[in-house]
């Protein structure tokens, strides 16, 4: 057991046992990785803050259950993914209901490190985000999780309940429909 886990499950006990500081403490530790799976599935915005405000809630309430069977991370990032499935479902329904799109927000420019232009940054990312949420969900999950949280398959496989197989082939059609995409902005 590493160094992290054992600490994890430290925090998790004391968390377990009322400690709102432990609880915090992982919260903070795993927040930037919930947010990154969350943003990668539902793009940036109120939806997205609010799926992962409502993946530690979940955690805080399951914490009684939680057995340490599965690194704390990966079991956060399973929530993460489960609510952000069930947010692309709710979408979807009232995208079908109302026959409108919904309105998206814009996040300001990020200022880039190595000196490129703010605006063509965050217009590249909007590009893939786009990009991304044009596949279907089952073929997104797995992009996100593969290649911009970088869970190998078998971690993919596991934190979303499919076959490792399934996973290479979700993931070669996702990418495959993500080329054209892509190309046609001039991003591959």
């Amino acid at each position: 057991m590493s160094e992290r886990e054992e600490t994890d499950r430290a925090l998790t006990d004391r968390a377990r046992e009322g400690d709102e500081a432990a609880f915090r403490t992982l919260v903070t530790r795993y927040e930037p990785r919930v947010a990154a799976t969350v943003v990668g599935m539902l793009g940036p915005g109120d939806e997205a803050d609010d799926v992962g405000q409502e993946t530690f809630i979940r955690f805080y309430q399951a914490l009684g259950k939680f057995r340490g069977e599965a690194a704390l991370g990966t079991y956060l990032t399973r929530i993460a993914m489960n609510l952000s499935l069930n947010a692309i479902k709710r979408r979807q329904k009232q995208r079908w209901r109302f026959w409108s799109l919904d309105d998206e927000e814009e996040s300001p420019a990020e200022p880039s490190a190595d000196g490129r232009d703010a605006q063509a940054v965050q217009e590249r990312r909007m590009v893939v985000q786009a990009a991304l949420d044009r596949l279907k969900p089952k073929f997104r999950a797995v992009v996100v999780l593969r290649m911009l949280e970088g869970y190998s398959t078998k971690e993919t496989a596991g934190l979303l309940g499919i076959a490792e197989g399934t996973v290479l082939s979700r993931l070669s059609r996702g990418i495959k429909q993500l080329k054209p995409l892509l190309k046609k902005e001039d991003l591959l």
